[in-house]
């Protein structure tokens, strides 16, 4: 069977779209995120997209990680199906995506080269240890040591949609993948996490090195800078509007003190439209 697909990136975060009246199998739909992210046998991306419709909303947009494990949801991913629907329906550039259980405004702010600057409403974040979730008796942990492996990691865990755990520090010259991965699948995160590893560099600016659940370094995470602006926020380092630099480029955020919810701006453009065929 052939399933119709389009390929963007946000940063060198890419995802496949593809659109479907069934988009609640999520063990089916695993399996085909699998295949079709493949990158020696399949299309190849960060992630897969599923498109479904949802009353009051523009539609539904399901995420899964490429290695099949469906992710509550995608800062850069909610984006991307922004441009989708632009795509199709050209006159409209403000949309209410529901992803996570929640409904998410979206707006294509200004048409760049191979696509869009794209803003999206996050959410409100959440640093209670039962929304990541963390296993501790600690009602939150924020500048906490985290016992991973033989190694105590100052952290701050905290979910946006999806659980995060941030880690601030002052180089980049460890191996930060290897500890990435140790931290994800560290016993305390029953759900696992996605970690962002964080250099302040001004009151105004951050570096972050970004390792996902499920997908492993990818070039940049909207989810990931919203919880890293979060995080530092709490911490005093920095202020609720920030640049987030990653590898891939720069993301703008602002964690609204009127209702604290968090905007992320950032390019996503088109790479591919095309057939896959499935096994």
């Amino acid at each position: 069977m052939k399933v119709n697909f389009a390929k963007y990136q946000a940063l060198g975060n890419s995802f496949l779209v593809v659109e479907s009246s069934q988009a609640r199998n999520r063990a089916a739909w695993g399996k085909f995120a699998r295949a079709i992210c493949n990158h020696a046998t399949g299309v190849g991306a960060d992630g897969l997209l599923v498109i479904s419709s949802q009353r009051g909303a523009d539609c539904r947009a399901d995420v899964y990680n490429s290695d099949g494990g469906w992710a509550e949801k995608s800062g850069n991913g909610i984006r991307i199906v922004a441009l989708h629907f632009h795509r199709k329906k050209r006159t409209k550039k403000t949309f209410a995506i529901a992803m996570g259980g929640a409904l998410n405004q979206v707006t294509l702010v200004k048409k760049i080269a191979g696509g869009y600057q794209i803003r999206a409403e996050i959410g409100v974040p959440d640093f209670s240890a039962k929304a990541v979730p963390v296993k501790t008796r600690q009602p939150h942990l924020i500048n906490q040591k985290l016992k991973i492996g033989r190694e105590l990691v100052v952290a701050t865990c905290l979910s946006v949609g999806n659980p995060h755990c941030v880690v601030p520090v002052d180089s980049f010259d460890f191996d930060w993948q290897a500890m990435g991965s140790q931290i994800e699948h560290a016993p305390i995160f029953p759900n696992r996490t996605n970690v962002e590893f964080v250099r302040v560099i001004s009151r105004n600016k951050i570096l972050v090195a970004e390792w996902e659940r499920g997908a492993g370094a990818t070039g940049s995470s909207g989810t990931g800078a919203a919880a890293s602006v979060a995080a530092l926020v709490m911490l005093g380092r920095i202020d609720r509007k920030c640049e987030v630099q990653f590898e891939t480029g720069t993301l703008l955020v602002g964690w609204r003190t009127e209702d604290n919810v968090i905007e992320l701006s950032g390019p996503v453009t088109v790479v591919a439209t095309g057939e896959f065929e499935t096994r």
